[in-house]
């Protein structure tokens, strides 16, 4: 039975921190993953921010003999940054961009050019002799926290975290094991962590480890790594758990999360860690059991029904935030609009006769009215952003609505 229907599933998760130009000793750092994912034998690897198609194009070639299949995800405007390299074959793909990610004029932050998403490589896992199992792996990263105390973009990341739920709720049904990796950027006990859990029944594979090893605390991002701004993580010593890697069987099989390592520093025989964030490696031991079993939630209903409640009040003060700020560039937006026309039929005037001479300087009359055009159209652009901003939140508070009647009315 054990030999038959039995497969160690070994995985590797890792944000990779690869912007061309930008990253520091990139090219290095992509030589020694490269390199690590051919030393040990991992059936899958999901990795994030590979923002540069030349360096996943570099790592294809260097593990095509180790990871026959592969598949890069493209979205937005730099790119998903999101990767998979399988050992088993990849039979279809599916990218979902996020409806909400950020704002484009944050070009500090630059997470709406990246156009985060969810990659959905499917493929089918040999348990034994004539025995495979469809498996649903993802590979993603949510919106950037930035700052904990002031978390301008935590609607959006809510609604993000909602969208991956429900995402991974209506494509796992043909599925017999769901895995999930990424960047979540949240903290375990944060609201859209477990709204994603609790929605999804996926289980953490920190949590439910037989054996751990690595940084205290599956800590991912800490703050003895060289390529992190220890600053920003002075509330927390140890540093923070934001990279995951969840689980769940739907049907007839059974998974368990055998060991969970994360990386620790440096990489072997280097000064520098592979990223700025640890990766996270899982080996999961999956079974088929005797009876199918239905997908369910994985908390009770009652804690479900108010981690909903708690997201959707968050997403309610995003929403408000984003109709006053649609509010005001309309507003400024108008008030432009008047200023061109007070301008252009002062230029009537003149050119009709009605004034003496030009009421200014051609040039700073010029100046003015190129000024006001400008606010116009950067104006406009934000109200129609933030219009849409406004819809997507109010879409998603009454998704968050219904299924909160729908948990609440259950017996």
């Amino acid at each position: 039975m054990e030999g038959e229907s039995t497969l160690r599933l070994r995985v590797f998760d890792l944000n990779c921190w690869a912007i061309r130009y930008l990253s520091k000793r990139r090219q290095e750092r992509v030589r020694l993953i490269g390199d690590t994912l051919r030393r040990d034998s991992f059936d899958l690897v999901l990795l994030q921010e590979v923002w540069s198609e030349q360096d996943y194009s570099d790592l294809r070639v260097k593990l095509a003999g180790y990871y026959p299949f592969s598949h890069y995800f493209r979205s937005g405007v730099i790119g998903s940054g999101l990767c998979v390299f399988s050992r088993f074959p990849i039979l279809d793909t599916l990218l979902y961009q996020y409806s909400l990610n950020g704002y484009p004029y944050m070009l500090q932050h630059g997470d709406w050019f990246c156009g985060k998403s969810v990659g959905l490589p499917g493929s089918r896992a040999g348990i034994g002799v004539g025995t495979t199992a469809p498996l649903l792996s993802l590979s993603l990263q949510l919106h950037a926290e930035y700052c904990r105390e002031k978390d301008a973009y935590l609607p959006h990341r809510l609604v993000q975290a909602w969208e991956l739920a429900q995402f991974i709720r209506h494509t796992s049904k043909a599925a017999d094991v769901v895995l999930l990796g990424g960047d979540l950027n949240m903290h375990p006990e944060d609201v859209g962590i477990r709204l994603l859990r609790g929605w999804t029944g996926l289980r953490d594979a920190f949590a439910e480890a037989t054996r751990f090893e690595g940084c205290k605390n599956g800590c991912t991002l800490v703050p003895n790594n060289c390529f992190t701004d220890s600053s920003e993580l002075l509330p927390f010593p140890l540093g923070i758990r934001i990279d995951y890697i969840l689980y769940k069987a739907v049907s007839s099989f059974i998974v368990k999360c055998e060991e969970l390592k994360t990386t620790t520093g440096p990489a072997p025989g280097t000064d520098i860690p592979f990223s700025d964030h640890e990766a996270v490696m899982a080996t999961l031991l999956i079974q088929r059991q005797g009876q199918a079993v239905g997908a369910t939630l994985g908390t009770d209903e009652p804690a479900l029904a108010d981690v909903v409640t708690e997201a959707r009040t968050e997403v309610s003060v995003g929403l408000r935030a984003a109709q006053r700020q649609r509010y005001s560039s309309g507003r400024m937006a108008l008030l432009a609009l008047l200023l061109l026309l007070l301008q252009a039929a002062a230029a009537l005037g003149t050119l009709a006769g009605l004034g003496a001479e030009q009421p200014f300087p051609k040039l700073s009359f010029c100046l003015l009215a190129f000024l006001a055009l400008g606010i116009l159209v950067l104006s406009t652009g934000l109200h129609l952003f933030h219009t849409m901003e406004v819809k997507m939140l109010h879409g998603t508070e009454d998704q968050m609505s219904m299924a909160l009647q729908a948990l609440q009315k259950r017996p």
